[in-house]
């Protein structure tokens, strides 16, 4: 399945969007849903809490190398080959997490998992980013991460309706069809879009390490995931906020993470919409982002005085903002590495999943019955993102050429 990578594209199809979006969502849907049953595993394999917390590492460090490793190799050998190769192993290491006999084997078996299933999240983005210049290839990126952003907030509600009503290794069973489904995608779904001329001579990590020497790549990409930073901080710490904080029951809790994921999906939507009238990448995220701001530190404020329940209301408006700002910031960081575009993809996978991870437990640095250590972690992603945005275009204004697929069409 070999397609040349046409930049005159009005965007992808629908089937090949899903898949990607499929193959980018590999952490959320492997790590979120099986968090409840953690008490599970620990007594039906008789261990440690401490062990059963490193299935998790296991994976987070499995994702991180993985994707460092897989995209110079996508950028040598082609975005298919490498693709196909990842996701049969991640099938293989998933059938072996179901019936790990002991906690060891499960560790190393997830770490596995995460080091193969990596291909797919690199290779998602790679192929939108051969495919697709300028407005198309925003408009793909957008709507493609939009399904993705989508995964984070859903897998910890249906996470927590399986617990306690299946086994800890049927809920693996479930990561592990999500992960055939991916296997089944990339290979009857996804082409070959990177043309053998346009490969690496050599397998090496000097394009790698070469992406920081971009200054406007690193910016985007530091905007992109500083903005995630902010998602994240809201998502790790909102089934105590929800719950604890504002005292409602895990029903309306799981009805509030539904509405927030809609938020998120209609600015994703949106913003497509935009990507499709020609509207600039740049002039929605440097909108959205002072928004996501002021939403911020609305959460903030809210969460220092003493009306909790209105808490909600901030809180889809800053999702909203995201969903605004996902796939623009990760398409104008993918047309800055266009000359390797894996590993391009790589380092921009590589920093989010470093920031997200980073930011994912302060929000629960001062207990469980204040939403403020949240508040602040927001504020302070979205202040960085926003910086780090405008010092792309900082950067962009010097060498307006560089951005030259982004012309307003008429």
């Amino acid at each position: 399945m070999t397609t040349p990578p046409p930049t005159d594209r009005e965007g992808l199809g629908a089937r090949l969007l899903f898949v990607l979006a499929l193959l980018s969502a590999t952490a959320p849907i492997a790590t979120d849903l099986y968090l409840p049953s953690f008490p599970e595993v620990q007594e039906s394999l008789h261990t440690s809490t401490t062990m059963v917390q490193l299935t998790l590492t296991a994976f987070l460090v499995g994702v991180g190398v993985g994707q460092v490793v897989w995209g110079p190799l996508s950028d040598r050998y082609g975005r298919r080959r490498p693709l196909i190769i990842g996701s049969g192993v991640a099938v293989l290491a998933g059938i072996v997490v179901v019936f790990a006999p002991t906690i060891e084997v499960l560790i190393a078996a997830r770490f596995v998992q995460a080091f193969a299933a990596a291909a797919g999240m690199v290779t998602a983005r790679a192929v939108i980013a051969d495919l697709l210049r300028g407005f198309a290839g925003a408009r793909s990126m957008t709507l493609m991460m939009t399904i993705q952003s989508l995964a984070p907030v859903i897998a910890p509600v249906i996470g927590g309706l399986l617990a306690g009503q299946v086994s800890w290794r049927w809920v693996f069973g479930v990561i592990l069809a999500a992960t055939v489904l991916q296997f089944i995608g990339a290979v009857t779904t996804v082409p070959e879009s990177l043309v053998e001329a346009n490969r690496k001579a050599t397998l090496g990590l000097g394009d790698l390490l070469g992406r920081f020497r971009h200054p406007i790549f690193l910016a985007y990409v530091l905007t992109q995931a500083f903005a995630l930073g902010t998602l994240m901080a809201y998502i790790s710490s909102s089934s105590f906020v929800y719950q604890k904080v504002i005292g409602t029951s895990s029903t309306i809790y799981g009805l509030g993470f539904a509405v927030n994921a809609l938020g998120l999906t209609i600015g994703g939507l949106v913003s497509a919409r935009l990507s499709r009238r020609h509207v600039h990448p740049a002039h929605v995220v440097g909108i959205a982002l002072p928004l996501m701001i002021v939403g911020a530190v609305v959460v903030l404020l809210v969460a220092l005085s003493s009306n909790p329940a209105l808490l909600v209301i901030p809180l889809f408006f800053t999702v909203l903002c995201f969903g605004f700002v996902a796939g623009n910031s990760a398409a104008l960081a993918m047309e800055h590495s266009r000359d390797a575009a894996g590993a391009g993809s790589a380092v921009l996978g590589g920093v989010m999943f470093l920031v997200a991870g980073i930011v994912s437990p302060l929000g629960g640095l001062a207990g469980d019955d204040t939403a403020v250590p949240m508040g602040v972690v927001m504020c302070g992603s979205a202040v960085l993102a926003t910086l780090c945005f405008f010092v792309a275009r900082f950067y962009v204004g010097r060498h307006p050429e560089s951005e030259s697929a982004f012309a307003r069409q008429f």
